[in-house]
């Protein structure tokens, strides 16, 4: 393992084998999530809106969806409103990530059924363990 100056060793956070979906409509943010959230075991797909994540999410299967608010279309928030609308997405870890961190948009995220919330500028080691522990709940509930 690699080390990171401090000799503690580098070690991926995700661990397990996970499809994650990352929406955003900014390359940057989608390409950092392929970057810093893809693992030997894991892989990192993007959308750039929330139409196209909608349509990956009706033809693939996915562990966690990563979803940003402010979007050209259709807003993250309505976007999340929908997968929670449809029950096949019953079992779906979702986190908004967004560079609001008002109460109103923390309130509107969850009330359409967020299972989590970041803000941006994303701390990538910290988003990593949050979907871990998004996973591990979620894992605990179904096997409960």
């Amino acid at each position: 393992m690699a080390t990171d100056g401090n000799s503690i060793p580098f070690s991926y956070v995700l661990s397990d084998q996970l499809l994650i979906l990352a929406v955003d409509d900014d390359p940057i943010q989608r390409e950092f999530c392929s970057v810093y959230l893809a693992t030997p075991e894991g892989s990192v797909t993007t959308a750039a809106s929330a139409e196209e994540g909608l349509a990956l999410l009706a033809t693939s299967a996915f562990d966690v969806a990563l979803i940003d608010v402010d979007m050209p279309g259709m807003s993250g928030i309505e976007m999340v409103r929908r997968l929670r609308a449809d029950p096949r997405f019953d079992d779906l870890p979702v986190m908004v990530i967004t560079g609001r961190e008002d109460m109103v948009s923390i309130d509107e995220a969850y009330a359409a059924g967020a299972t989590s919330f970041m803000c941006k500028p994303v701390n990538w080691r910290l988003l990593g363990h949050q979907i871990r522990f998004m996973i591990r709940a979620h894992r605990a509930l179904k096997a409960a």
